[in-house]
């Protein structure tokens, strides 16, 4: 119904008070300008301007559609920026999912960094478990995936980055039965008590449990706030990542027991789909450091 350009009149000679002065700011002539106002106002069938002696003044009207066409010419200047962007390379959003896994603390250090880099960039995050870290790679719910564990149960044009491995602590809370054990604790004696599970997210690939004995009860929670906090409360047992469990071994909130049967360390990595990459992407991989820095940052 109006151009760029017709806005952009309305604009100006809203601002500059007169036909005249608008045409001098946008190289018209007068009779240019004021032409151009009336097609407008013959369009809407109203008033915009109360035409005086030299100069011109908005109706109530014309405040109302100035404020809109504004609003207008700055999403369309939007729009012709990110489309240029897009073609050379640039993206709207970036998407990463996170393991619940790695420490929280340094998601936010990580939104600060990359917003005062691409502030016109979105940047999308989700918290997953186990496969569902993979999952949200492969079904392209994620770009980048950040302390992803277990071998990579997916095909296709994915690479990564080892962050070195996870190690994990069986605890309890400290009037649990089990506290008072002074020697490994065998799976017979472990199966009596439920073990606390964190659901895997995945939608499509196979759901992983880390760690249960055979025919033992499980507590499913969504996440370790919730793992802890019924470990704490002594609701059952279950082994926890290292650098969130040692603050609470720490502070007495929770016991660490040995186990006859070890826990395993769990191999993490860095992964992105390769087909996704862009300049912010590219960004963000740099940022995030080689194998050491990863682990020291988001698994220490």
């Amino acid at each position: 119904m109006f151009s760029y350009n017709d806005l952009q009149v309305i604009d100006v000679v809203a601002r500059r008070g007169s036909f005249s002065a608008a045409a001098e700011e946008l190289h018209k002539v007068p009779s240019a300008i004021s032409y151009t106002v009336r097609l407008i106002e013959e369009r809407l069938a109203v008033d915009l301007f109360v035409r005086l002696h030299r100069q011109v003044q908005l109706t109530p009207a014309g405040e109302y559609f100035v404020e809109e066409a504004r609003d207008l010419i700055k999403r369309m200047e939007q729009i012709k920026s990110q489309t240029q962007r897009v073609a050379n390379g640039w993206s709207q959003s970036v998407s990463v999912a996170l393991d619940t896994v790695v420490r929280e603390s340094r998601v936010n250090t990580l939104v600060r960094d990359f917003y005062r880099e691409f502030p016109d960039v979105e940047l999308h995050l989700s918290m997953e478990v186990y496969n569902g870290v993979w999952d949200a790679l492969a079904g392209g719910r994620a770009d980048v995936v950040i302390g992803a564990t277990a071998a990579v149960p997916v095909s296709g044009s994915f690479d990564y980055r080892d962050m070195g491995s996870l190690n994990w602590k069986f605890v309890v809370a400290p009037d649990h039965p089990l506290a008072v054990a002074e020697y490994d604790i065998e799976p017979e004696e472990l199966v009596k008590y439920p073990g606390i599970c964190i659901e895997d997210t995945s939608r499509v690939l196979p759901k992983r449990i880390t760690w249960v004995m055979d025919n033992q009860r499980r507590l499913m929670v969504p996440n370790w706030y919730s793992a802890i906090q019924c470990l704490k409360a002594g609701l059952g047992i279950g082994v926890v990542p290292e650098h969130m469990a040692l603050p609470r071994i720490v502070a007495g909130e929770l016991v660490e027991k040995q186990l006859a049967t070890k826990l395993a360390a769990s191999p993490c990595c860095l992964a992105w789909n390769k087909e996704s990459r862009n300049p912010a992407i590219d960004w963000l991989l740099e940022y995030l450091g080689d194998s050491e820095q990863l682990h020291r940052e988001w698994m220490r």
